[in-house]
């Protein structure tokens, strides 16, 4: 672990000297790219530093304690060294987390997509909460959503929900999120008082560029059609909503959040993009079965991942066994909890995993 420590402090000061360098800082594309190796390098390089002046502090308190004869200075000295070894230990296991294999679309955007499934009208309810709640997640964290598309159900719920949420670290957070999600509770409709089960399904796709995907526009098909729903004024009278039809994946998008035909157009072929890349990616998994038995459960849209008991007041993410009984707040958007607890349980399979190499 060291020497490939040591092989990073002389690639960061490497990337550092380039960033001085003026060929560098005139070409905008190669100055970007070393800054980002600049940002993702800093936290590795900083956190070895300071477990290197950790180990020093170590050794000169350990050697000023065998020539030491004042108890004074001895009892200060063991709580110097101490305290040093206690924050080796942590910053090493920090270390080992920051080493870590990254994946490369921690940094993406997020196109998220919300199904209704079993359940009818409740299903379609509870579809439309759980929009609202990743929509105040994405507004406490300062990211912006989009929606993309919002077909309405009945009473005010909705059967699918496609929406952009662009931020810092959007796809790091919000991807163990994809899978199906159970809500357990009495339906308004419901007169008996009887407790019903319904689900839904989400999807975390990371947005994708024209680079990762290469698509052929001769594959796909665009229609238009009069925007239905609420949209503000004119979007009812004029053909602006677009319809994509991906002829090789037989893949439908829908988009009439925008009163103009070229943005919904764009927007469509963003969604489809990132289903495209998705795609690639599950093939990628597939095919790297023992990697993805070390994660915690992104990607699969069958996987049961989550219930929301409201007559228990509670949330139970089933992968981790964790149960909250603080369903209110998660509902409105409070994740911080779940999602943190996710992360942690991911890269303690990962160093797992790696240990055991």
């Amino acid at each position: 672990m060291f020497e490939q420590l040591e092989q990073t402090v002389r690639h960061y000061e490497e990337v550092l000297r380039e960033l001085n360098e003026p060929n560098v800082a005139a070409d905008p594309d190669t100055y970007r790219k070393r800054m980002k190796e600049r940002a993702d390098l800093e936290p590795v390089v900083t956190a070895y530093l300071k477990l290197q002046k950790e180990k020093e502090t170590i050794c000169d308190a350990a050697l000023l304690l065998e020539t030491e004869k004042d108890e004074e200075m001895r009892t200060l000295l063991k709580e110097e060294l101490s305290a040093a070894r206690e924050n080796e230990e942590k910053l090493s296991e920090e270390l080992k987390l920051l080493l870590l294999p990254k994946d490369p679309n921690d940094d993406k955007n997020v196109i998220l997509e919300i199904r209704a499934g079993a359940g009818g009208e409740e299903a379609a309810l509870f579809a439309s909460e759980i929009y609202r709640m990743y929509y105040h997640y994405a507004e406490s964290l300062h990211w912006k959503t989009e929606t993309l598309e919002y077909n309405e159900s009945g009473i005010g719920g909705a059967s699918k929900i496609t929406c952009m949420i662009t931020g810092k670290g959007a796809y790091s957070k919000l991807k163990f999120e994809s899978g199906v999600h159970r809500v357990q509770r009495v339906p308004k409709t419901e007169s008996g008082g009887r407790i019903h089960t319904s689900t839904i399904t989400v999807a975390i796709l990371p947005e994708a560029e024209e680079v990762d995907v290469k698509l052929d526009m001769n594959d796909c098909r665009f229609d238009v059609f009069r925007a239905s729903g609420n949209g503000g004024q004119c979007v009812n009278t004029t053909d602006s909503a677009v319809r994509l039809t991906h002829y090789p994946t037989g893949i439908v998008i829908s988009c009439q959040d925008e009163k103009s035909q070229l943005k919904n157009r764009d927007k469509a072929l963003k969604v489809l993009r990132a289903k495209l890349y998705e795609l690639e990616c599950q093939k990628a998994h597939d095919s790297e079965a023992a990697a993805r038995k070390s994660q915690v459960g992104t990607g699969d849209r069958s996987e049961k991942i989550r219930t929301y008991n409201f007559p228990q007041g509670r949330v139970t993410d089933h992968r981790i066994n964790l149960t909250i009984y603080n369903i209110d707040n998660i509902i409105d958007g409070d994740l911080s909890v779940l999602i943190d607890s996710l992360t942690a349980a991911d890269q303690a399979k990962k160093l797992a995993a790696t240990e055991a190499e």
